[in-house]
């Protein structure tokens, strides 16, 4: 019974290993190949932006929407540690060298012009793909600090699936 369901979880493994080298194929085919990327300008990392915070902060006017200041735009990379897409909208959380920052990701913030292409692009990353975020400090309605995206650049696949968090630990 043990072996049974040892042999089912290596072929879940291999499921999702063939899955992330189809995207990669995909995303070369469509002439996106996320290799060719050697350089990106990083402006700050999450924890300088979290020290930073109140000079960094965008608000928002009575619609609701974020007010944009250039000055206030930053540049982060880092790997998806997290991701819950909602429709029209998406968070994911990226860790950098310093530590990790909630990303907002809205379709019409990123993709301009239907078909939003880059939207769709965002909701097939996986977690442990590297990634550069441009884009304003704010604060949800929870309180957290985050960066609502303006551009997000897949900088490099994950075709490895990251370990569990206490892989290895008995």
């Amino acid at each position: 019974m043990g072996q049974q369901n040892n042999q089912n979880q290596q072929q879940d493994i291999n499921q999702l290993l063939k899955v992330r080298r189809e995207k990669l194929a995909d995303l070369q085919e469509k002439g996106k190949d996320p290799f060719q990327i050697t350089k990106y300008e990083v402006t700050y990392h999450s924890q300088e932006i979290k020290d930073n915070f109140d000079k960094l902060e965008c608000g928002h006017d009575e619609e609701g929407k974020l007010i944009r200041e250039d000055s206030k735009l930053v540049s982060i990379a880092g790997r998806i540690m997290l991701k819950r897409v909602m429709g029209k909208a998406s968070f994911c959380n990226v860790q950098d060298r310093d530590g990790n920052i909630q990303v907002y990701v809205a379709r019409n913030d990123i993709s301009k012009e239907e078909p939003w292409e880059e939207y769709k692009d965002f909701k097939k990353m996986d977690i442990g793909d590297i990634v550069g975020v441009k884009g304003y400090p704010f604060k949800t309605k929870t309180g957290e600090m985050s960066i609502h995206a303006t551009e997000v650049t897949l900088l490099t696949k994950s075709l490895q699936i990251l370990p569990e968090k206490h892989h290895g630990l008995t």
